[in-house]
């Protein structure tokens, strides 16, 4: 996977913990000055009651007097054990019949001329105070995927933290105590004092029904706890100081008791051999004319022709070739000898076909939105993806803004970005932000007209900037930079913490480059601005949004990096449209590449096809315009491969457009040299239609098998369900298809045009001008009959090497080394795909990515999305999905919040923030707060929204108006503490309409706007909703599937181990079933087969070595090896299957008439079309072609011109040339070899 960006949860409103204070009811005294009073602690006294005044911003004050006290009952929502301890903490602080006990004023105030409490210490145990904490540590606040502790607590730690913040004097206009609380342990029990301690709850008590998400000891939760998972360290060992894996000391020990067992066959059978020589007389072998005699165990220097001419003596040596050979070589015999009559009906019939094909460009598409290149048709991933935009809403669009610190030094940390003068340019930077004005059809477009307002006020940006309320004016007035310092630690709990859009805004959101909660260190600010999406990207809504994006980014690049950079400073940056941008630039970016790609492989291919440079015949011997016409060849066949399925609507992709011109040109230039090679070394006594016939006999079979072992090896690859590698896969597969057309049909005739042009003494790319006959037709037939460098250097030195029997041993020990090396390499290979490696190298998107893996510290929202959820009273689905009381222990929700305590196991980071949880706190009673009505019926809104309040400079004070606003329900009117059905139809449509504030932090407005699909919901079943967090798959009974924005990018790694091996398998056995239907040999193809799968383990060690993933492109580059590897196989080992003499003298032979062509038409071309690719600018292709293709040519290289040899001097199969008899007038020639 692909790395895709890590996106940021936006928050979508603001909570807030209001502390409801019960007050004592009682009769007032006399006033009495506190002075003049005499205090009384004792038991059925209260040291303060009733209300004396209210401060500026409506927060009523106690009367600092003394009275009897009378008990009363507080609401406040949690928990059952949270709440009625925290209830406890408050109603003993107001109503306890024993308050003068543990209750002291402090301080007083004067109100408007009455006194008012300033202070007091509240004396309580260290036992109440744990226990208090300990029954509310884990409760969760689902609404922001966290717990509540974060929100009543400021994250508090332990019980004094809480305390500490529970007694802090509130500011005006923010919530919390009027006076200052000081709570401490110790009393002074002379004055009368005792510190409060009353019972607590504890939370794992079954009869408070607290549920596992919110108490996780609970003893109902232990049947279900999540299993720790297994370490996945593998197993190892260690020798010395070296530590290796099992599976390597395995391998190391299966090879040296191989190893041993071969190197004592070989000793033993090479002292066997010799005695045998030693009393078996020498086999002989009857050469091409009959008349010698040669000794099959004697020296043997002349090389055996392997094609006979048809004028042979009785007594010939032949080949008995299999059906299938026979008839192919006598097809090829006389379909070459047709060619060589008729080369321009050929060549005009061919070019005709393939240009017709060309004609589909007209329809030619690229195919650039990353969801259709690499996540394939029919995938989970992808259906649920469309399921959840189709049935919620999209995920939003996403345009960041990274703005970090550089080290003062290497190896340095780099200094906070936290300073005035950076947060002063991160509000200049808002500023250009703010005022970009996209053209799109005539109308401007502003940030504010496409960005995400959960609230329907200000836009969701995640920015530091959001604790002053995006406002510059605010940075002074709330603090300078100790404001932000203050918000990182209270960002849930201070109002001036708020952000404009009413939510709380969580530091490592908008920081980076921090460790632990030290954001004060952070090296890096993030910018995010949520867009609105839409499913229709062709869309108005989607168009407007592109056309600010490409503003934004012109912005930046215009901009804001040099002012970032004035300041020594970083800016990498990201739109939503900027993948799609970049690969539609990327597209053309390697133009050049591929045009001087082609001209190497030109120039290559003149000298490569050309004779031996003579200084008096080159310009008639080289092979220039031939070469040309070959490579031109291999452009018609992949112009005709996109041509074609252009025209049947299959879009083209940016792989397709700069990797199958390299690689139908490395391949299909292999057949081109192939081809000219066996025409030269037929004997030029014969005529050219006879050459061309003995020479299309005997390679024909062979490029056929060679070719059709590729393209079923290619199209193997149109069935990995990744778009991008299928379409590559087609269009390779049909592009080499063309080209091996091509070289047997057009090519074949340019062949014969090319040797009639030298034979007529023409030069060559000027074939109408005619040399002088200086030139002697000696020096021609000299320069043809004299074997190349290459030719001789395989026969005189390579195959003598590979004889000695030391050698074989060495070679064979070298290369099982190698292979069982590579099996245990092979675990080391990691799935996925880089986002980087897709995009130019050039790309800004390189420095975004690399700064989003160092600075981000939260991962991708994850969604749970409940299909077809029953909410009617008879249906048991609410209980097996809620996590608060009286739920089912193994609930959905509550095994979520399980798997969240082990974030590195379970990549869940925090509780999901469930709609059903808050819909079902927001109707019940102790919510008095929330769910209401007025007298009608009608909806009643809080007492501090409107119309229930008037705001006046930012307050609210109550105007009376929803004075007769009531609670909706009772407890009495529930079902098994659950809404009825009637009940929850009715006020569901209440709660996600319902906006959030002091009085009822629970409103499902902004957070769950777009959790629940209310289509149809009347009958009782809500088709679709959804539970936010971030990461893994939980089934119940419910219908329930994870869903996260970048899951369809990674499905493909759940099995693609197992894809790769399956691929390969049958890329493997179509190539073996090629090679025994045309060769009918188990024994040839085995070997063959062999040395593939020697290949292709060794292709995976290499991949392991050099760090390259397993991923779609990787599997079908494995895939198309197979194809390629043949090549270096399959040649010489027919050429060795048809030679005559024992297996080293046909090794010898094949190395000669084969070895050459091998090596400078197969390797040595290979290599020239894929060096190429290192000089790409795209990433991917230097990664998964230019590295693989480059270790697929060495290793074939290395095992068809080593290895193989080796392995079928000792282990080949039985020559299938014969001695055969024929009559004198008999003059049909024996079957040709390959």
């Amino acid at each position: 996977m692909m790395t895709l960006p890590r996106r940021l949860s936006t928050a979508v409103a603001c909570f807030q913990i209001l502390l409801f204070v019960c007050i004592c009811n009682a009769e007032r005294y006399n006033t009495r000055i506190l002075a003049t009073q005499s205090e009384k602690h004792g038991e059925e006294y209260c040291a303060m009651y009733d209300i004396c005044g209210a401060r500026s911003d409506g927060k009523v004050l106690n009367c600092p007097f003394g009275s009897p006290s009378v008990k009363a009952i507080p609401f406040l929502v949690g928990c059952p054990a949270c709440l009625r301890n925290f209830l406890n903490l408050f109603c003993e602080l107001t109503c306890s019949p024993h308050q003068s006990q543990f209750i002291n004023v402090t301080s007083i105030s004067k109100i408007k001329n009455n006194m008012t409490v300033g202070g007091i210490d509240y004396y309580i145990t260290d036992t109440f105070g744990e226990g208090l904490f300990d029954s509310c540590k884990d409760v969760k606040f689902g609404t922001m995927n966290s717990r509540a502790i974060e929100f009543v607590g400021a994250s508090a730690k332990n019980f004094k933290e809480w305390f500490a913040f529970i007694g802090r004097k509130a500011d005006l206009q923010v919530p919390g105590s009027p006076y200052g609380i000081n709570f401490r342990p110790d009393a002074d029990v002379a004055t009368g004092m005792k510190p409060m301690n009353v019972t607590t709850y504890s939370c794992g008590d079954t009869s408070l029904g607290c549920s596992c998400g919110d108490c996780p000891s609970s003893p109902v939760c232990s049947s279900s706890t999540l299993s720790s998972p297994h370490n996945k360290g593998s197993c190892s060992v260690k020798i010395g100081s070296l530590k290796a894996r099992c599976v390597e000391v395995s391998l190391a020990i299966v090879y040296i008791i191989l190893a041993s067992l071969f190197l004592a066959w070989g000793l033993f059978y090479k002292r066997g051999a010799r005695k045998t020589s030693l009393r078996t007389r020498p086999l002989v072998n009857v050469t091409n004319g009959g008349d010698q005699v040669q000794h099959v165990h004697g020296k043997k220097d002349k090389n055996i022709p392997m094609q006979m001419p048809e004028d042979n003596p009785q007594i010939a040596s032949g080949v008995q070739l299999s059906v299938v050979q026979g008839y192919m070589a006598k097809t090829f015999r006389l379909y070459g000898a047709w060619v060589a009559r008729n080369p321009v009906i050929v060549l005009c019939s061919s070019l005709a076909v393939v240009l017709l094909l060309g004609l589909g460009l007209i329809r030619f598409q690229v195919e650039t939105r990353p969801e259709k290149l690499w996540v394939g048709h029919g995938s989970r991933a992808a259906e649920e993806k469309q399921y959840f935009d189709s049935h919620l809403a999209p995920f939003y669009r996403i345009e960041q803004l990274l703005l970090a610190t550089k080290p003062l030094a290497t190896h340095e940390k780099p200094p906070t970005i936290v300073t005035e003068e950076n947060i002063k340019l991160l509000f200049a930077i808002q500023d250009k932000v703010d005022g970009i004005r996209a053209n799109y059809t005539g109308s401007l477009v502003s940030l504010t007209d496409i960005c995400m307002k959960p609230l329907g006020e200000a836009c969701a940006t995640q920015s530091i900037l959001q604790y002053y309320k995006m406002d510059p004016k605010n940075f002074e007035n709330y603090g300078g930079i100790e404001h932000a310092e203050y918000c990182f630690q209270h960002y849930t709990s201070d109002e001036n913490c708020m952000s404009a859009f009413k939510g709380p805004l969580e530091p490592s959101t908008a920081l980076g480059g921090f460790s632990g909660s030290n954001y004060s260190e952070a090296s890096a600010f993030i910018i995010t601005y949520p867009v609105n999406n839409v499913i229709d990207k062709e869309s108005n809504e989607t168009k407007r949004a592109i056309a600010w994006e490409k503003a934004f980014i012109k912005l930046v690049e215009d901009e804001l990096l040099p002012m970032v950079a004035s300041k020594n400073l970083t800016l990498s940056y990201s739109s939503e449209s900027s993948i799609e941008e970049e690969l539609k630039r990327e597209s053309t970016a390697d133009a050049i590449t591929i045009l001087i790609s082609y001209l190497v492989m030109f120039a290559y291919i003149s000298l490569a096809l050309g004779d031996t440079p003579r200084f008096t015949s080159f310009y008639i011997s080289s092979k220039v315009l031939l070469g040309l016409s070959g490579v031109m060849l291999v452009m018609l066949s992949v112009i005709a491969s996109v041509g074609f399925f252009s025209a049947i609507g299959v879009k083209s992709t940016l792989i397709i457009m700069e990797v199958i011109p390299f690689l139908v040109l490395a391949v299909g230039v292999d057949n081109m040299c192939i081809l000219v090679h066996a025409v030269k070394r037929q004997q030029v006594e014969l005529p050219l239609e006879g050459r061309i016939s003995n020479a299309l006999a005997e390679v024909g079979p062979s490029i056929t098998l060679a070719s059709l072992s590729e393209v079923l090896a290619f199209a193997v690859g149109s069935f990995i369900p990744m778009p991008a590698c299928r379409v590559f896969s087609m269009f390779a597969a049909l592009a080499i298809l063309l080209d091996f057309l091509l070289q047997v049909t057009a090519f074949v005739a340019l062949i014969v045009f090319d040797f009639m042009r030298a034979e007529d003494q023409r030069i060559d790319c000027f074939p109408c001008i005619k040399a002088s006959s200086s030139v002697s037709d000696t020096d021609q037939v000299n320069n043809q009959r004299k074997s190349g460098l290459l030719t001789r250097y395989m026969k005189e030195v390579h195959a003598p090497i590979l004889g000695l029997w030391v050698v074989k041993l060495v070679v064979i020990a070298v290369f099982a080394a190698l292979s069982l090396a590579s099996i245990a390499l092979c675990t080391r290979i990691q799935p996925g795909l880089e986002q980087q490696i897709v995009l130019p190298r050039d790309s800004y998107l390189q420095g975004y990515f690399n700064n989003v893996s160092e600075y981000l510290r939260i991962g991708p929202p994850l969604y749970f999305v409940v299909k077809n959820y029953n909410y009617s009273s008879e249906s048991r689905h609410t209980n097996q999905l809620c996590s608060i009381n009286h739920c089912d222990a193994n609930s959905l929700l509550n095994e979520i919040s399980k798997a969240s305590l082990v974030p590195t196991s379970s990549y869940i980071a925090k509780p999901a923030a469930s709609w059903l949880d808050d819909f079902l706190v927001w109707v019940s009673p102790e919510a008095f707060g929330c769910c209401r009505k007025f007298t009608n019926g009608s909806y009643c809104p809080p007492d501090d929204q409107p119309p229930c309040c008037s705001s006046s400079d930012g307050s609210c004070s109550t105007n009376g108006f929803c004075k007769d606003c009531t609670t909706c329900f009772r407890h009495s009117d529930f079902q098994n503490d659950r809404p009825t059905t009637p009940q929850f139809k009715e006020k569901l449509p209440w709660f996600l309409d319902s906006l959030p504030s002091a009085d009822c932090a629970k409103g499902g407005h902004g957070a769950y706007t777009n959790s629940v699909e209310l289509t149809g919901f009347e009958n009782g079943i809500i088709q679709t909703s959804s539970f936010r967090t971030y990461h893994t798959p939980l089934n119940k009974q419910i219908e329930v599937f994870p869903y996260s924005v970048f899951y369809m990018f990674f499905e493909q790694y759940l099995d693609i181990w197992k894809t790769a091996l399956i691929s390969l398998a049958i890329a493997i056995g179509a190539v073996f079933v090629v090679c025994l239907v045309i060769t009918c040999s188990l024994w040839s193809s085995s070997i063959i087969v062999l040395v593939l799968v020697m290949i292709l383990v060794d292709m995976l060690g290499v991949m392991a070595i050099l760090n390259i993933q397993l991923n779609a492109v990787s599997v079908v580059n494995l895939v198309m090896s197979v194809g390629i590897a043949v090549e270096f196989c399959v040649h010489i080992t027919h050429a060795f299957l048809v030679s005559s003499g024992d297996r080293d003298q046909r090794t010898k032979e094949a190395l000669g008439t084969m070895g050459a062509s091998v090596f400078s038409g197969i390797t040595i071309t290979k290599l020239v079309g894929v060096i190429v690719l290192c000089f790409s600018r795209t990433e991917i292709f230097v990664v998964y072609y230019f590295q693989m293709y480059l270790a697929l040519v060495l290793l074939g290289f290395l095992h068809g011109l080593i290895f193989l040899p080796v392995v079928l001097s000792m282990f080949g199969p039985p020559s299938r040339r014969v001695l055969v008899e024929r009559k004198e007038d008999n003059k049909s020639s024996a079957s040709s070899s390959l």
